[in-house]
């Protein structure tokens, strides 16, 4: 369930050429910002403005004047940028993608129709469309020891040969709030987390986690 096919419909992203041709959804991470340099020169201007280097903006999306958007970043159709949003550079946000209250975002792709609304903190992370983040939860993105991250699944590991790496969400991912997803997590769609957790590894679709002992399949 780790591989990109299993995670996402690329429907959902104007960045689905960046996954092509890969196996995980980690593995775009290093591409990213040049990625977007590159899509974003091909963007009709009659639908995207270019207000500075680097940031595309389309001309339906909502940004709130207080926001700050560093580039590169591609803010898709109807989105939203709210009060405060700190976008750090190498984001792309879908579209109908809402990035809220003092979030910060950075080296990210939010699929279309994600939801970071509030006060989160989402780095070198990949969040499948529809996936929602509730209020305070956070992905962390290196490891305290500063060694690199290693994608845990049952007994397999896989490393990432990257020193950060954060979260990647399945499609229709709900996370509760204040939640920490510790580096390197990554959470099948459909599946649920309890607010206040701190979720390391590999959560299976349609599963609700309660604790790191108690990973229910739903009914």
């Amino acid at each position: 369930m780790l591989t990109i096919k299993d995670l996402f419909d690329l429907n959902d992203t104007i960045a689905a050429p960046l996954f092509e041709g890969k196996t995980y959804a980690w593995e775009v991470l290093g591409e990213l910002s040049d990625y977007i340099k590159t899509l974003g020169a091909t963007l009709s201007l009659e639908e995207y403005d270019h207000p500075s280097e680097d940031v595309w903006i389309a001309k339906d999306a909502k940004v709130f004047p207080s926001a700050y958007l560093g580039g590169p970043c591609i803010i898709d159709h109807e989105a939203e940028i709210r009060h405060c949003a700190f976008i750090r550079g190498s984001a792309i946000v879908g579209k109908k993608a809402v990035v809220g209250n003092s979030v910060e975002l950075k080296n990210v792709v939010l699929f279309d129709y994600v939801q970071t609304p509030h006060y989160n903190y989402v780095g070198d992370s990949i969040l499948g469309g529809h996936a929602h983040m509730g209020a305070g939860s956070i992905t962390s993105n290196v490891k305290s020891d500063k060694t690199l991250v290693v994608i845990r699944e049952g007994e397999e590991r896989m490393p990432t040969q990257r020193k950060k790496v954060g979260a990647i969400l399945g499609s229709y991912v709900e996370v509760g709030c204040n939640s920490v997803l510790n580096p390197g997590t990554v959470i099948g769609p459909h599946s649920n987390v309890y607010p206040t957790s701190s979720v390391r590894g590999t959560i299976p679709p349609y599963h609700i986690y309660k604790s790191q002992t108690e990973i229910i399949a739903k009914k």
